[in-house]
């Protein structure tokens, strides 16, 4: 876009995670604010009454205006398995996800699929997400070429199988290397699209199909590395008799060099104290999954374990195991699961998760997961009144932000979602 233009909320956005700065001083908020956007950046932020008369302004009046929410695990392909009846992970795979993923290899249903998913995350407040694709080449290019469009900044990669996987999901170590080297060569940091490599898991790889991403990992040194680690308990026991040399899950892909600063590990239910600490040596992060370890069963996500022991979490939806778009429900369900883990979550927490948590952990922090001058003008604007009910208990809230921000994460959903602007450029408006 060009041309200054503003928006007009109640601004908040993270200056430090509140686990480690207070609450007191890990945030800036503006209660009558402005963010001014040009050539898809913002470019200031303060009080809405500094604004030029002749400033061209979208008013949110008592909205909060925040970073685009993002997602740090999900797959595209999945938008239709969602809410599969019955099955835990391997089961749940090889039943409902295995059958929908070989749809992709058609480029048309890729692209239909790749509209109907954007339109979700926007419609969710999400701007930007980690992303799993396909094993085809056809599912990646349908992915980009749809978020180049919207000018979306997405990290996405091809899914690299070779073993335990129908035969028309399933590559080889030498072809899934190609198909990724080529798709990285086009797509990796053409506009604001980012590649992964994306080993699916150690159950449905080879070593050489291991030894194939990580040669692509050492080809491409600020490429990103995504896949599933300690899930479920009959995954891990088929790794350790697939893997029989290895001391751990964690230790599979540590041999084959896939930890590091830019790798990503959704879920991480079951791990062990090495295993942590390897984790947290290596600067790796892992994707709190919380609606898909309740709904497949897996487990109780233990993060003051994970954080305690130096290790980067994430916050993420993992539809289609996962049951919604919306981090705020995802924030309502990670909520729940320390609950039960005799942990908290405290709203200011889970916001700053949702928006610079999750840009750390993507190591993006300073280009997204903030309204810092200079950063991407990645906008969500969110209505804390939004349903009746949601009105109803706001109406006993007396301008205490955490209580109301943690009503918003408990009984919010895409309803709560008003605007979502994407490079400044506004993308979702209340239902269109």
């Amino acid at each position: 876009m060009t041309g200054k233009t503003a928006i007009r909320g109640r601004l908040l956005d993270f200056i430090a995670d509140p686990a480690e700065a207070g609450e007191e001083a890990c945030y800036r908020y503006i209660a009558d604010g402005a963010v001014v956007m040009e050539d898809g950046k913002i470019a200031s932020i303060g009080p809405a009454a500094d604004l030029p008369a002749d400033m061209p302004v979208e008013d949110y009046g008592q909205a909060l205006v925040l970073p685009g929410l993002i997602d740090t695990h999900i797959h595209y392909p999945q938008t239709r398995v969602i809410a599969s009846y019955g099955a835990q992970l391997l089961e749940w795979l090889d039943k409902y996800t295995f059958v929908e993923e070989q749809k992709f290899a058609d480029p048309d249903h890729a692209a239909a699929v790749a509209k109907f998913f954007f339109d979700e995350l926007l419609r969710n407040g999400t701007t930007t997400a980690a992303v799993y694709c396909t094993v085809h080449p056809e599912s990646v290019e349908a992915f980009f070429t749809e978020s180049e469009r919207l000018n979306t900044l997405m990290i996405a990669g091809k899914v690299m199988m070779d073993r335990n996987a129908p035969e028309a999901l399933t590559d080889d170590a030498e072809r899934s290397f190609s198909e990724s080297a080529a798709l990285i060569e086009k797509w990796h940091g053409r506009g604001r699209q980012h590649c992964a490599v994306t080993p699916r898991f150690a159950v449905t790889s080879t070593e050489a199909q291991l030894e194939a991403a990580g040669a692509l990992m050492r080809g491409y040194p600020d490429i990103y590395m995504q896949t599933h680690l300690a899930e479920n308990s009959a995954e891990i026991a088929a790794v350790a008799k697939q893997f029989p040399w290895s001391r751990s899950y964690t230790d599979v892909y540590d041999k084959f060099g896939l930890l590091g600063p830019r790798a990503i590990f959704g879920h991480g239910i079951h791990l062990s104290d090495g295993e942590i600490a390897r984790l947290s040596e290596t600067d790796s992060t892992v994707a709190f999954c919380p609606t898909s370890n309740l709904f497949i069963g897996s487990g109780l996500f233990d993060m003051g374990r994970l954080r305690g022991g130096g290790v980067k979490v994430g916050l993420a939806t993992d539809v289609g195991g996962g049951t919604s778009f919306s981090m705020l429900r995802t924030a309502a369900e990670a909520y729940k699961v320390l609950q039960l883990n005799n942990q908290n979550l405290p709203a200011l927490q889970a916001f700053h998760l949702m928006t610079r948590g999750n840009a750390d952990a993507l190591g993006l922090a300073g280009r997204i997961g903030t309204l810092e001058p200079g950063s991407d003008a990645d906008i969500t604007v969110l209505d804390t009144r939004a349903t009746p009910a949601m009105a109803h208990r706001m109406d006993t809230i007396d301008g205490n932000l955490a209580e109301e921000l943690f009503v918003l994460m408990t009984l919010g959903d895409d309803r709560s979602t008003l605007a979502t602007y994407v490079a400044g450029e506004r993308l979702y408006y209340a239902g269109r």
